[in-house]
């Protein structure tokens, strides 16, 4: 009977494809290239395991390719008739998901990690801030995300994937030092591991950290393969903290390297709008000149990548990016077609970043404080969502409103009162 890294029984016979499943798996969880390659040479290893179709079908996903994905689900449930209860339920929970029902995948996922916690492939969809909880759109999901992460962790050990996921949820609730200490001993565990890498990233952010965070991160970066799913955020960190420094010349490396779609290196279609479009405006508030044509270009690129509304924190960057390049097309569509479980918030923040557009400080604060009060239902991270806290304090102080926008850093965002000081 051949099991899986994390002891889960799987319905193959072939020691070849166990082998190539457990290493797609691991590179999977490591954020790491070569996982699409992986899976496929599980299938042609043995066309009749399932749960090969299934790790492939999740690897298309990644990449935004949902023609793929459908194919390869397909070859799943053709072969899945004498699969385990196990598969049989995680074949059903990737079904879910893959055809557009994340409520109900998301209730069959808890179901099923209740059942089978170490069913690492299944849980991973919900323990980060861009899985099923963090896109939710619900109150409290950073403590939901929270809730989930600390109800499979006792079941892995030392496990340097759960132990760097969790870090990451306790980095959001603001628990730093546990944070601090969970990721370091993860990434001793296990190097490699680009989603720590990551996570180490975010705990230096909130730490203030900006100078032994962006030394860990060069170094780490030496060894990552561009194909790999985190290349574009890390690099977005990178500019980030190079931005912070005054260091612009180093940030526009990054952007133009590695950030910007016309960098685009394969991974994910969200990273490289958001992080493109969260470090242009940015720079912008921080009395960096941006050209016009790389505002014209993010804008460009989030109406062929994401034509219809549905996920706030996409929107959100898709209509800051219109504003700025112009678009009244392409904003007013989004404007007039709120969508998702944070459509509520979509509006006030359009309007607040139209205002921005066009140096009207006072509508932009009066607008992006009418969505201010719950953030996190946005999705993204608070290192990402500080693009918003960062808009409001300069909208604040070009009123001349010093006063309150230190008094709004210190209640809010302890960590940017710098830009008000």
């Amino acid at each position: 009977m051949l099991k899986d890294q994390y002891d889960c029984v799987l319905t193959t016979t072939s020691q070849a494809a166990r082998d190539g499943y457990v290493a797609a798996l691991d590179l999977m969880l490591e954020g790491q290239a070569g996982v699409i390659a992986g899976f496929e040479a599980v299938t042609r290893d043995d066309p009749g395991f399932a749960l090969g179709w299934v790790g492939l079908a999740r690897a298309h996903h990644y990449a935004g390719d949902m023609a793929a994905c459908g194919l390869a689900m397909q070859q799943a449930q053709a072969v899945s008739a004498r699969v385990s209860e196990r598969e049989t339920s995680h074949i059903a929970v990737f079904d879910l998901l893959f055809s557009g029902q994340p409520h109900k995948a998301y209730e069959a996922i808890k179901i099923h990690v209740g059942e089978y916690p170490r069913d690492a492939m299944v849980a991973q969809t919900c323990s980060s801030v861009f899985g099923l909880i963090g896109f939710s759109g619900r109150p409290g999901r950073e403590a939901e995300m929270l809730s989930f992460n600390a109800s499979f962790l006792p079941h892995y050990g030392n496990d340097w994937w759960a132990l760097s996921q969790y870090a990451f949820a306790l980095c959001e609730t603001g628990k730093l030092n546990e944070a601090d200490k969970l990721i370091d001993k993860a990434m001793a565990l296990n190097p490699r591991n680009a989603h720590g890498a990551h996570v180490r990233s975010h705990v230096s952010y909130e730490l203030g950290e900006t100078d032994l965070g962006r030394r860990y991160l060069a170094s780490w970066m030496k060894g990552y393969d561009k194909g790999g799913v985190l290349f574009t955020h890390l690099n977005w960190h990178e500019a980030l903290w190079a931005l912070e420094q005054g260091d612009v010349q180093a940030m526009w490396q990054k952007v133009d390297a590695a950030v910007s779609p016309e960098a685009h290196s394969g991974g994910p279609a969200i990273n490289v709008l958001t992080d493109t479009v969260s470090i242009l405006h940015r720079a912008s508030l921080a009395g960096v000149d941006v050209d016009a044509q790389r505002w014209q270009g993010v804008s460009d690129f989030a109406r062929s990548a994401f034509p219809k509304t549905g996920n706030a924190f996409v929107d959100m960057h898709a209509v800051l990016a219109h504003a700025m390049a112009g678009e009244r097309e392409a904003y007013e569509k989004i404007m007039s077609h709120p969508a998702g479980p944070a459509a509520d918030l979509t509006t006030d923040l359009a309007c607040g970043f139209e205002a921005v557009a066009h140096g009207d400080w006072e509508g932009a604060s009066a607008s992006l404080s009418k969505a201010m009060s719950d953030t996190a239902r946005i999705g993204g991270s608070r290192a990402q969502r500080d693009l918003l806290e960062q808009t409001l304090l300069v909208a604040l102080v070009k009123q001349g409103k010093q006063d309150e926008a230190r008094a709004a850093a210190t209640q809010r965002r302890p960590i940017l009162t710098s830009m008000v000081n």
